[in-house]
């Protein structure tokens, strides 16, 4: 095989890149905005020992799973990589690619996931879910662009509307980006480190309406964005707080470190599981509020708290789980590395007179081996929800050696569950109880899991 050729070649699986997988001789070729059941011709881009990557040339004959796209820039934007892949065959794929984890990575045969994990909870609404979007801006011959970047670089495809976002949202996207063009703000020049204007977020809580808006930009001062966002707030009635991200740093990080409010407040107001909480705009919550509610049904159903339980979460956040939780328990212990997010969680906590849980701020591997816990204050429940690179091995080590009764470990990412799951039950000192998946990100190739183990 060599690159530029074509080939025939039949999609056979979907990869937890988004792309789908074909095998030509003993070549695994993967290619973008295909469909299992796809008959194409593609063309060869890059070829490797035993795998190459590839683009459609043409569909020769079509998937019975395959859809036509919602968006009418799905094949040019990288924001989504399934709108042509029917839903049913997107559940299917998502809880394939967790399964291949745990097995491959994580060790655990077929059937003892087979045993314990549950059917995946699809979403109700596959798109206009999102309750956040954050987009990059460009400057187009003088016309402002905003929208997402084209896979594998960063060429802006424009939008005035997404689909999987919350549809509320949308007049803004359009009605932001024109007030910005005419007020003629420079957009930022990533190449070249200059302008101001470097991305535009929305934030909606889904349950209140509340909207916030952020721009973030490599300089304070903008002309006249203080008169601008009053005005804003006056236009949008469901607009709570305009507010302006303050980031200087030739990074591809979108938030700087420190925000300020021009008009309104600087949170909104949103309701979680029957917890009131202020949400602001660099606040971590997941997108989809509803299936993070479904979630947080599932562990509740699990756990049956009891209410003379001690919880301990490990990677608290604001408190969207802790919170909820302590309600349900003798007493709760929060873990958070940020101390803004801390912060939060102590407000939401007032917020709800939930006086119950114990707040520390820290490295979680750190924190674990540094607090002194009395008996009674020692957890019954381990919560776990980390980055997307999974548990500090420290922390393993600690939940190993100590071994609390029960872990409940939520991971966005399928291979780093494996990987910790494998070295909690290595000796049989965690036997994992149940498996459940969740469909957090509809029309791309991310899947959220819930694993539940038990002391041995």
């Amino acid at each position: 095989m060599l690159q530029g050729q074509t080939i025939s070649l039949e999609i056979s699986d979907l990869a937890d890149s988004g792309d789908g997988v074909g095998r030509y001789e003993e070549f695994v070729v993967f290619v973008p905005n295909t469909v299992p059941g796809d008959r194409i011709e593609a063309k060869l881009l890059h070829v490797k020992a035993n795998l190459a990557y590839a683009s459609v040339v043409q569909i020769t004959e079509p998937s019975g799973d395959r859809i036509r796209p919602s968006c009418i820039v799905a094949d040019k934007c990288g924001g989504c990589q399934w709108q042509a892949v029917s839903y049913a065959k997107q559940l299917a794929a998502k809880q394939n690619h967790a399964v291949q984890a745990l097995h491959r990575i994580g060790g655990f045969a077929l059937e003892e996931i087979a045993a314990v994990m549950s059917p995946i909870i699809g979403a109700e609404a596959v798109l206009g879910y999102r309750n956040k979007a954050t987009y990059p801006l460009a400057n187009d011959s003088g016309k402002v662009k905003a929208g997402y970047y084209q896979k594998g670089s960063h060429k802006i495809v424009n939008l005035n509307q997404c689909p999987v976002q919350d549809s509320r949202l949308d007049p803004l996207l359009a009605g932001i980006k024109l007030d910005i063009q005419q007020q003629g703000w420079q957009i930022y020049d990533e190449q070249y480190h200059r302008g101001l204007l470097r991305h535009l977020s929305l934030r909606i809580g889904r349950h209140t309406g509340e909207i916030l808006l952020t721009l973030i930009s490599k300089e304070w001062d903008v002309p006249e964005l203080p008169e601008q966002a009053a005005q804003w707030l006056e236009k949008y009635p469901q607009l709570v707080g305009v507010l302006i991200n303050h980031n200087p740093q030739r990074t591809n990080a979108i938030f700087g470190n420190e925000t300020r409010c021009l008009a309104g407040r600087d949170y909104l107001e949103e309701v979680f599981g029957g917890v009131r909480f202020q949400l602001r705009a660099d606040t971590f919550f997941q997108v989809y509020t509803e299936q993070a509610e479904a979630m947080l049904g599932v562990i509740q159903k699990q756990l049956n708290l009891q209410g003379t339980e001690v919880l301990l979460d490990a990677y608290a956040g604001v408190g969207a789980l802790t919170l909820p939780l302590a309600r349900q328990v003798k007493a709760a212990i929060a873990l958070e590395i940020q101390p803004q997010a801390t912060t939060q969680a102590q407000i939401n906590a007032q917020l709800n007179q939930i006086t119950n849980v114990e707040f520390h701020t820290g490295k979680v591997e750190q924190l674990l081996s540094q607090l002194e816990l009395q008996t009674d204050q020692q957890p019954d429940v381990v919560l776990l929800d980390p980055p997307r690179k999974g548990c500090h091995a420290d922390a393993i080590a600690y939940l190993r050696t100590h071994h609390p009764k029960r872990l409940v470990y939520v991971s966005c990412n399928p291979a780093t569950l494996a990987r910790d799951l494998k070295l909690l039950c290595a000796e049989g000192i965690y036997t994992l109880t149940h498996l459940q998946m969740l469909d957090f990100f509809p029309q791309t190739a991310h899947v959220e899991s819930v694993a539940f183990l038990t002391a041995n």
